[in-house]
């Protein structure tokens, strides 16, 4: 009797533990079933967003002031500066996210002809842009059919900017139209605008390829001088220009550029402490700062 009792007490005792083993796999598994759901938090996704530039005035302007909108929204932000041919290329590559430098319908006319099929053109965001041949107001001559009779006088030189800028070849196609005795010389836009600054300080005459907004405009009394022959064309606008498939990849992203749109005197503000000096972000943030309303508008917060 004794002996069926521990058999019986032997057998109670495995099945206890069994029914433990079991209710602690089941808390186990409504364990893990509720780290699986709602109560697991998830890492968050990362923004990061790339911008191609130009280094011009105007596009490290806008490039930097960009830079710090996005990264208000909460994104990583590289900004790359490359020439105007890689920045298209790029763009077609989908090297960059988006770029907010592209100088159209002309300047860069070649360039969105090569690569325009395999880019997102997605807003203008600067409008009323002229490029031409620009001197001091103190030169006699108004006109770019002039400058063959004041060869001389200009040293036989027009001073340009970098070589693969778009106003350098339309300056060389001005340069055949017109049948200019002259030589374009490759700078860069500070090297340009330098030339320009010791020139006037001189008192020499000098003849430039120059854009606007440049910051030029608001530190010398500047001239373009006319195009008879039309070379330089209208006005360009300043366009963003997007890697096909950002509007869908980051909807978020694409709406904001989708947004930004300022005006000369705004571009210009900035220009203007970067050409006195100022570092590149902190010329941006002191806009930023001092723009609100608009950074707001372009968050989609208005």
């Amino acid at each position: 009797m004794k002996k069926q009792t521990k058999i019986i007490t032997v057998i109670l005792m495995l099945a206890m533990l069994v029914i433990v083993s079991g209710c602690a796999g089941q808390n186990t598994t409504n364990a893990d079933n509720t780290n699986n759901g709602t109560v697991q938090e998830t890492t968050p996704v990362t923004k990061e967003a790339t911008i191609g530039y130009v280094l011009w005035d105007g596009e490290i302007a806008s490039t930097n002031v960009m830079k710090l909108v996005l990264e208000k929204a909460g994104y990583n932000v590289d900004i790359i500066a490359v020439d105007a041919g890689a920045l298209y290329q790029g763009l077609a590559d989908s090297q960059f996210d988006f770029t907010t430098s592209a100088w159209l319908p002309q300047t860069q006319k070649n360039y969105w002809e090569q690569y325009g099929n395999e880019i997102d053109s997605v807003a203008v965001n600067l409008e009323d842009c002229r490029i031409g041949l620009v001197v001091p107001t103190y030169v006699t001559i108004d006109s770019i059919d002039e400058l063959n009779a004041h060869k001389d006088q200009f040293n036989g030189e027009i001073i340009g900017i970098d070589p693969g800028a778009g106003i350098m070849s339309t300056t060389e196609t001005a340069i055949e139209n017109y049948s200019l005795d002259y030589e374009l010389v490759a700078s860069s836009s500070a090297g340009m605008t330098a030339e320009l600054k010791n020139s006037i300080e001189d008192g020499k005459w000098v003849v430039v390829t120059l854009w606007s907004p440049h910051w030029a405009f608001n530190s010398f009394d500047l001239k373009y001088l006319d195009d008879p022959n039309g070379v330089y064309g209208q006005a360009d606008h300043v366009e963003t220009l997007a890697r096909k498939g950002l509007a869908e990849d980051d909807p978020e992203l694409y709406g904001i550029i989708s947004r930004f749109h300022w005006t000369h005197d705004d571009i210009q503000s900035v220009m203007s402490d970067l050409a006195d000096g100022v570092p590149e972000e902190e010329a941006a943030q002191k806009w930023v700062d001092a723009n609100p309303d608009k950074v707001n508008e372009w968050l989609g917060e208005n």
